[in-house]
């Protein structure tokens, strides 16, 4: 049902990807978030949307896991982003979530898929989102979970979630590790075992495929600088469901509810809860609602 992870040329790199399910079956697109590779749409969630009817893709954004980094363009100052955001200043980016968004249309283009349902979490909502605003004919319906508008004057991340998200990543495998177990108990918010207990073989697998700290930076970066996708919102026709939980740290509900109000027609579904994450618990009603959206 899966396939081994290939590469293609896409937008002028190259991106890592896998698929799952019949090829002749409806193309569904996962797009992941900030410093997450593709390996954070868990196997089996991505085996239970293809079960459903999808052939599901998932891929390594640029500068993650084992698609194409820009370490020529260097190692951007987050706090200088940060305050540049703050006092609506020009912020310099080694690029935006525009050109991340054409990664995706690019990968879908390599694989010669001409329209995909398009799911995207975190940063991958506001990839998944653009790709609607730039490209509408090529998405389907898009799913955002767990995303923002980018709208600045929403709340912000308690300051837990915000020390977890800059805290750096360490090299050694296991002073990762205890960084992955931290940093998940506080994003997943509450008890998981089931995921607490896999989250050592999940931080495993992608210390093997690759840590890129530099790389996290400038994905951060490319977020703060692209700024609010508010009034661009208004104006998309794709159908539109919005998936955010009801104790989410790092992204607020707030920022879920401004971008299901901004798209026109956009459904919401609130889930009691769930964190920033996608605990296996929770699974039946993410996966029940994507695949209902999608049909």
């Amino acid at each position: 049902m899966r396939t081994e992870p290939r590469f293609v040329h896409a937008n002028g790199i190259d991106l890592a990807y896998d698929t799952f399910g019949d090829p002749m079956d409806p193309p569904l697109l996962l797009i992941m978030g900030l410093g997450t590779q593709m390996i954070g749409w868990d196997d089996d969630f991505c085996a239970q949307l293809a079960v459903r009817g999808h052939h599901v893709v998932r891929f390594d954004n640029r500068d993650i896991g084992q698609s194409t980094k820009f370490d020529q363009l260097g190692v951007p100052d987050i706090g200088q982003a940060m305050t540049a955001a703050l006092q609506g200043q020009p912020i310099k980016a080694p690029y935006l979530l525009n050109d991340m968004a054409d990664d995706a249309i690019g990968l879908l283009d390599a694989l010669g898929i001409g329209s995909a349902h398009v799911v995207g979490a975190s940063m991958g909502g506001a990839i998944a989102q653009l790709m609607a605003i730039r490209n509408p004919s090529r998405v389907r319906t898009l799913t955002s979970i767990m995303a923002s508008s980018g709208e600045p004057t929403l709340p912000p991340p308690t300051p837990a979630a915000m020390q977890a998200l800059l805290t750096p990543t360490p090299l050694d495998y296991d002073g990762y590790l205890a960084r992955y177990l931290s940093t998940w108990k506080v994003l997943r918010v509450g008890s998981f075992p089931q995921d607490e207990a896999l989250d050592p073989v999940r931080a495993r697998r992608a210390y093997e495929r690759g840590l890129n700290p530099p790389g996290v930076a400038r994905q951060l970066v490319a977020i703060i600088a692209s700024g609010s996708r508010r009034p661009a919102l208004a104006k998309v026709t794709t159908p539109t469901l919005v998936i955010h939980g009801d104790v989410d740290p790092l992204v607020p509900l707030a920022h879920g509810q401004d971008v299901a109000a901004a798209v026109p027609g956009a459904k919401i579904e609130i889930i009691p809860g769930m964190g920033h994450a996608l605990p296996m618990p929770l699974w039946p009603q993410i996966i029940g609602a994507i695949v209902a959206h999608t049909r």
